[in-house]
């Protein structure tokens, strides 16, 4: 019978792989628009006379530049792949519907549907062990994942909200105003969720407005400039700068979102004293970082401050990593499917096999040169630590050969064995 636990690892690389796809798409073509949108300069009026034929004797060799007729606010010549790309923009739109219209929607869709399936499959579905730390906070499942929705909905609703009440304000005022509800909001996920799971869900939360953009104020706008030309109206100028000031968010968002998603591979970087101040100057940074690129495409000059600002912003959060780690004090607590996998008969001897030969490195102090904290926050000094990582364990070290990294430690092929032997005696058991 096929392993039904290596099928589920399976479901979920797909699901990651697919995330990773749509969310280059989306990326992509985000930073290529947003790159156009002040880089494409006005189309230059053609010199006086230049519309006149050479039988007229008048100047030879220019010939009109056709934007001026057709209302273009900007134009430019780009080269790619071996071929010309003639690139027009319209700050409303143009006068007249074209034969066909290219929507760029569903990568923020499937970017955002991809992600919240891997939420579901990691956090929900394995709740005990990436989404709950009783240190922090006694939750159950039912808790934790209504907490979890209950913080995105909030998200969107929230930041909506400011965005109603300063949609002709200060837009620097605004950005500030959501800065601070992100920082409120990683420290409240620091109060309730483990610190790998803190991290994910800001950038979930982050996410989730930049999707909830998409959907709710951008698409519905572009639809409804698309109906005033269809029907021959001109275009209220207003659905096109609301549709903009979310556009610019987004920009400013992408970049911590990206480093949100990859934290929980660092423990560094969620599973320290200060993570939430961590997360905090992130955002900063990709200001910062979206500064310089905004303002040179946009032909403004080249801001090396920005850089400068940087490095300073990522040597503070460095400093701050130093902080100690946060670690989970004397036993963990036993429940859910930890229970059974510690009830399951082999334990005992797997308990030796992963002290012996993962404990080196898996530990609050790890014991192994050069390894200075446990990788990715996963400590195995106790059985109940060891009983919570089961299925970690399982697919690491028993049914593949991934750790210890290189065999370093020597485990046997007989102690891999006894992994899987122990972890399929529970597994009828565990749920998935």
């Amino acid at each position: 019978m096929y392993d039904w636990i290596v099928l589920w690892e399976w479901v979920e690389i797909a699901a990651r792989w697919l995330h990773v796809i749509t969310a280059i798409a989306w990326i992509g073509s985000s930073f290529y628009f947003i790159a156009l949108a002040p880089g494409l300069p006005p189309p230059p009026r053609p010199p006086r006379g230049a519309h006149r034929r050479e039988s007229a004797g008048e100047r030879p060799g220019v010939l009109p530049n056709p934007n001026l007729a057709s209302g273009a606010d900007g134009e430019e010549w780009q080269v790619h792949g071996g071929g010309f790309y003639h690139i027009q923009k319209y700050l409303v739109a143009p006068a007249s519907m074209p034969d066909h219209l290219v929507w760029f929607k569903w990568e923020s869709y499937a970017t955002w549907l991809s992600g919240f399936a891997m939420l579901v499959l990691v956090y929900y579905l394995g709740a005990e062990m990436f989404l709950i730390d009783p240190t922090v906070m006694e939750l159950s499942v039912w808790q934790a994942v209504a907490i979890s929705l209950a913080s995105l909905a909030f998200g969107w609703v929230a930041y909506n909200t400011i965005c109603k009440v300063f949609v002709n304000a200060d837009q620097t005022l605004l950005m500030v105003a959501l800065f601070v509800v992100l920082v409120g909001m990683r420290w409240f996920y620091a109060q309730v969720f483990t610190g790998r799971a803190a991290l994910l869900h800001l950038g979930a939360f982050t996410a989730s407005i930049m999707t909830g953009n998409v959907f709710f104020v951008i698409m519905p706008n572009q639809r409804v400039v698309v109906a005033d030309l269809k029907a021959g109206r001109k275009p209220d100028p207003k659905y096109g700068k609301i549709a903009k000031q979310r556009s610019t968010h987004n920009n400013y968002l992408t970049l911590p979102v990206v480093f949100l998603m990859l934290s929980n591979h660092y423990p560094l970087v969620f599973a320290t004293e200060w993570n939430w101040v961590i997360a905090s100057l992130v955002f900063l940074m990709g200001v910062t970082i979206r500064h310089w690129f905004n303002t040179k495409h946009a032909r403004k000059g080249n801001p090396h401050w920005t850089w400068f600002v940087t490095v300073l912003l990522f040597l503070a959060i460095a400093w701050l990593s130093t902080a100690p780690m946060r670690t989970l004090e004397g036993e963990a607590k036993l429940q859910g499917a930890a229970l059974v996998y510690a009830a399951a008969p082999g334990f005992e001897d797997v308990v030796g096999i992963v002290q012996g030969r993962c404990s080196m490195c898996h530990a609050v102090e790890p014991g192994w040169e050069g390894i200075h904290w446990a990788p990715k926050g996963v400590v195995l000094e106790t059985p109940a630590q060891i009983a919570h990582e089961a299925r970690r364990i399982y697919l690491q070290a028993g049914v593949t050969y991934a750790m210890p990294p290189g065999n370093l430690s020597y485990m046997e092929p007989a102690e891999r064995a006894a992994i899987v032997e122990w972890f399929r005696k529970a597994g009828t058991q565990d749920p998935i």
